[in-house]
């Protein structure tokens, strides 16, 4: 696992979404996302039907990119690894303590465990720029 900068974190901490990829038959899809930063990890929580969750299923190898595109100012963090699907257990209780104390829309629409997973994405590779 990779260890992400101090201004990779700080920017990373600062955002709550992301556009996250995955494949399947090589087919790549992506969309917008919540995620967290936590023990140098991402977090993404999903729905069993999603397409992101079926391909993760099939096909742990993720990307994702947190970034701000501003002309002339962009800053990005882009970010590939595998991913481990979390249902339940105490890291799921840890998990979804942070995404609760963070986004005012799981205080609104709470579940638990094995209703919808947390995508954990395990860094192998990253790169930033614009941050400083």
């Amino acid at each position: 696992m990779i260890e992400f900068s101090k201004n990779e974190i700080v920017f990373l901490e600062s955002l709550e979404e992301a556009r996250i990829a995955t494949s399947h038959n090589d087919i790549p899809h992506v969309k917008p996302v919540s995620y967290v930063l936590k023990d140098n990890v991402i977090l993404v929580a999903t729905d069993y039907n999603t397409r992101t969750f079926s391909n993760i299923k099939s096909n742990p190898n993720t990307g994702i990119v947190v970034d701000i595109y501003k002309s002339g100012n962009h800053k990005a963090v882009c970010i590939q690894g595998k991913t481990e699907i979390i249902e339940s257990g105490p890291e799921f209780k840890k998990y979804y303590d942070v995404f609760y104390k963070k986004f005012e829309w799981v205080r609104r629409d709470p579940w638990t465990e094995n209703e919808a997973p947390f995508l954990k994405i395990i860094p192998s590779n990253k790169v930033s720029w614009g941050l400083k």
